[in-house]
C-alpha cells in the first residue's frame, strides 16, 4: 500500500543563461507586453547551462519521498538518456518507478528555460532581473492512457494528480472515478487544458476532489471571475467542489477554503528567489504533506507548502531545496476566518 501515487509530466529541463539575450519593453507583438531577442544570423554565447528533471508528477513524488511517504510516480518517458536520467534520479530520491513506461514514439519532454542576466532596456544600467522564458516539447508524457495505467496495482491512500495534458489528460475522469470508488483520497492541480474539458466532466471531477490546487488566474478561468474578486470565486468554488480549494498568488501569498473556512497567508518578503520553475509543484506538495501528517489541519498544511516553495525558489531545479522530513523552518502566520465574512483577512508579515 502507498501513501500517494503522483501522476503528471516527467521532463528534461535545460537552463540557458546569456547576457545576449535582450528585453524588448512595449511590444504589442507580444502578450505580456514584453519579448525576448536574440540577433538573426549570428552564434550567442551562452554563460551557463544546466540539467536537471522536472514535470509535475515527478517533483510532487519528489517532495512525498523526502517527506517520508511512500511514493510511487505514474507517467512515461522517452527512450533516450533523458528518461534514463529521470528514472535513476526518481530510484535514488526512493521514490518506486514500476509504473514508469517508456515510449518509443516520442522523445521524453524537454524545456529549455532562458534566462537573461541583465534587463538592458537602458544601456546605462543593468538591472538584474528573474524572468525566463520556456520553449517547452511535450512528448512522451502526452502518449500514456487509460490502457497504460495497471489500476488493478493502484493500492493507495492518495493519488495527486499534476497537471496532465495529451491523451492522459483525457484520462482524468477515469482515474478520479477510480480514486472515488475504491476510496482513495485525490488531490489535484488541473492543467488548462483539464479545465476546458467538458462541462459536465468537469463537473463530474470537481465533484469528487477532495483539494483542488489552483493559481490565481485559473481560479479566474474556471470560474469565469475576475481573480480580483477572491470571495465571488471562492463560493462558485464552493459550489463546483466539496472539498478543499487553495488559490495561489504568487508573492501576495496564499488562500484556502474548506467551506466553513477562509485561511490565508503571506510568504517571507525576505525570501530568496533564485528559481521560480516549479514553485507551484512545491507548494502543493509540502501542502499536501502536512495536511496529511496533521489530518485535515489547513494552518499547518499552508505553512509547510509554503516553507517548501520558498526552499524551492531560492536554489535552481524543480527539485532542488525542497525539504526533507527532519528540516525545521519558521512556520507563517495563518489568518483564520468565517466564510460568512465579507472580507479577506491576510496576515501582515
Amino acid at each position: 500500500m502507498y501513501d500517494i501515487i503522483t501522476f503528471g509530466s516527467a521532463t528534461q529541463d535545460i537552463r540557458l543563461k546569456s547576457k545576449a539575450f535582450k528585453v524588448l519593453k512595449n511590444e504589442k507583438d507580444f502578450v505580456t507586453g514584453q519579448g525576448l531577442c536574440l540577433t538573426l544570423g549570428s552564434k550567442i554565447e551562452v554563460e551557463d547551462i544546466q540539467f536537471t528533471s522536472g514535470g509535475g508528477g515527478t517533483n510532487t513524488a519528489a517532495t512525498f519521498a523526502k517527506q517520508g511517504f511512500k511514493v510511487a510516480y505514474c507517467g512515461s518517458v522517452g527512450q533516450d538518456n533523458a528518461g534514463k536520467y529521470i528514472i535513476a534520479e526518481l530510484k535514488k530520491l526512493k521514490v518506486d518507478t514500476r509504473f514508469v513506461l517508456v515510449k518509443n514514439e516520442k522523445h521524453t519532454n524537454h524545456s529549455v528555460i532562458i534566462f537573461n542576466d541583465y534587463n538592458q532596456s537602458d544601456a546605462n544600467e543593468k538591472v538584474e532581473t528573474k524572468e525566463r522564458t520556456i520553449l517547452a516539447y511535450r512528448g512522451a508524457s502526452e502518449l500514456m492512457d487509460k490502457n497504460d495505467i495497471p489500476w488493478k496495482k493502484l493500492k493507495t491512500k492518495w493519488i495527486y494528480l499534476a497537471p496532465l495534458t495529451g491523451l492522459l489528460c483525457d484520462t482524468t475522469e477515469e482515474i478520479v472515478n477510480f480514486a472515488f470508488q475504491n476510496k482513495i483520497k485525490i488531490a489535484i492541480n488541473p492543467s488548462k487544458e483539464q479545465l476546458s474539458l467538458p462541462p459536465e466532466t468537469l463537473k463530474n471531477i470537481l465533484q469528487k476532489i477532495d483539494i483542488l490546487f489552483l493559481n490565481k488566474e485559473e481560479a479566474s478561468f474556471l470560474t469565469k471571475i475576475p481573480y480580483e474578486q477572491e470571495n465571488e470565486i471562492f463560493k462558485k468554488l464552493d459550489q463546483l467542489c466539496p472539498g478543499v480549494a487553495v488559490m495561489t498568488k504568487g508573492g501576495d501569498g496564499v488562500v484556502a477554503a474548506d467551506g466553513k473556512y477562509f485561511y490565508s497567508a503571506i510568504a517571507h518578503k525576505d525570501r530568496r528567489i533564485i528559481d521560480t520553475t516549479g514553485a507551484g509543484d512545491s507548494f502543493a506538495s509540502g501542502f499536501l504533506t502536512d495536511f496529511i501528517k496533521y489530518n485535515g489541519d489547513i494552518e499547518k498544511a499552508i505553512q509547510m507548502g509554503l516553507a517548501n516553495s520558498e526552499a524551492n525558489l531560492a536554489e535552481i531545479g524543480a527539485k532542488t531545496g525542497l525539504l526533507d522530513r527532519n528540516i525545521k523552518f519558521e512556520r507563517v502566520p495563518v489568518a483564520k476566518q468565517l466564510c460568512s465574512e465579507n472580507n479577506l483577512c491576510l496576515p501582515k508579515n
